[in-house]
């Protein structure tokens, strides 16, 4: 059984910040700034190419929840979404989300590279709509 598992079932610790009967939210241990946290379906679901639509409103309704809440008791300047599925980012293979409030000089960064000079934006449309 996968960690996240583990912890919606409550058999391993964890600091829980919200939980309904599909999703659980909380604390990541590492804290990439304060008030980092999971929101995770309780069912298990790999990535989200696997997550089903029922479980995908339910993350999607939790994650709206939680923000509010770390905004209202955290006061950050911003909040950043973020998903990642397989490799090479994707650390624990069960869908979540992190949300990470943002602060004044935080030392957290996501770089954005500018590729638009390499890439023909038609070329990438038609290969999606095959």
């Amino acid at each position: 059984m996968c960690v996240f598992c583990m912890i919606s079932n409550h058999e391993i610790p964890s600091h829980i910040v919200y939980e309904n009967d599909k999703v659980i939210a909380f604390l990541d241990l590492t804290q990439a700034t304060r008030g980092h946290t999971l929101v995770v379906p309780k069912k298990h679901f790999k990535n989200i190419f696997e997550l089903d639509e029922e479980y995908g409103k339910a993350v999607m309704d939790a994650v709206r929840f939680v923000s509010n809440k770390l905004k209202k008791a955290l006061n950050p300047i911003g909040l950043n979404l973020i998903n990642n599925n397989e490799r090479p980012l994707q650390s624990v293979d069960h869908f979540h989300i992190h949300l990470i409030p943002r602060y004044e000089n935080d030392d957290f960064d996501i770089d954005f590279k500018d590729h638009s000079k390499e890439v023909n934006l038609s070329e990438i449309l038609a290969d999606i709509n095959k």
